[in-house]
């Protein structure tokens, strides 16, 4: 234990060294980038957690970043336009009519940086993200993955509306939460309801039945995260761990097969419970 504080300080000194010039991580190799949102939320969830004395001089240019890359007035985006509120991808700044890669996961990790770097939920950065999240709501209370590329919706559509699925579900409902919508909140209080009666222990629900049904179990320790995070006391089911320590999934679709990221993923799970 005498050595985790030396071994925190080094793991954000190696983050430090990697983000760019314009508090960026995710963009230093040159031939492609790599999640920048993703990436730059979570070194902001990371310094926050961390709790290290100056961690403010290291979030604000990351957080000025994050809030540069939203979809909004600034670079030409009104709300009824698809991707207003959202985040993307990373990287170069979209204006109309390109929008790049959009959805709801990378939106529900960038709330969760700038809520946890201290904006707060009537922030405009924040009630400009309610509009995206909102129009990725079904009427049935679940989500969907993107109101932007319909065609990376894992679940697909029926007659034209896409289909509501576990992880985007989840995704959608912690979105909710960390925009600072109350519990009783109907859109909460369905998106609950929707995970409640779709929940399935070992594998993300709202495939079942289809030609999709494999992706059920290749976002099997997505899920599990998310789902535990959502803290609605379901019951999750991790396959068994490698003598090594480590997990990881059978199913190659979404990487993960990789125990780096099933464990990660599989830790979360575990230290919910």
């Amino acid at each position: 234990m005498r050595g985790r504080p030396a071994a925190v300080d080094r793991a954000l000194e190696f983050i430090r060294k990697h983000t760019d010039a314009d508090g960026a991580l995710g963009q230093m190799d040159e031939t492609a980038a790599d999640y920048p949102n993703y990436a730059t939320a979570l070194a902001v969830s990371v310094f926050v957690k961390a709790a290290r004395n100056g961690r403010q001089q290291d979030i604000t240019p990351m957080v000025a970043h994050l809030l540069l890359q939203q979809f909004s007035e600034a670079h030409g985006w009104k709300p009824n336009y698809a991707p207003y509120g959202a985040w993307g991808m990373g990287g170069p700044v979209y204006e109309p009519p390109n929008t790049g890669h959009v959805d709801l996961s990378m939106t529900r990790y960038v709330l969760e940086a700038l809520r946890q770097a201290g904006l707060t939920s009537n922030d405009p950065a924040i009630t400009k993200a309610l509009v995206y999240i909102n129009r990725s709501q079904n009427n049935d209370g679940g989500f969907y993955f993107s109101a932007v590329n319909p065609e990376i919706n894992k679940a697909g559509e029926v007659n034209g509306s896409l289909i509501s699925y576990g992880t985007a579900t989840a995704d959608g409902l912690l979105a909710l939460r960390a925009a600072g919508v109350p519990e009783n909140d109907e859109r909460i209080v369905k998106a609950i309801a929707w995970l409640k009666n779709h929940h399935r222990p070992d594998r993300a629900p709202g495939f079942e039945g289809t030609a999709r049904e494999a992706w059920g179990n290749g976002l099997r320790f997505y899920y599990a995260s998310a789902i535990s995070k959502c803290a609605l006391g379901l019951p999750v089911t991790l396959p068994p761990q490698a003598a090594d320590g480590g997990f990881a999934n059978e199913n190659k679709m979404v990487k993960e097969d990789d125990p780096l990221i099933a464990t990660t993923f599989a830790i979360h799970v575990l230290l919910n419970r």
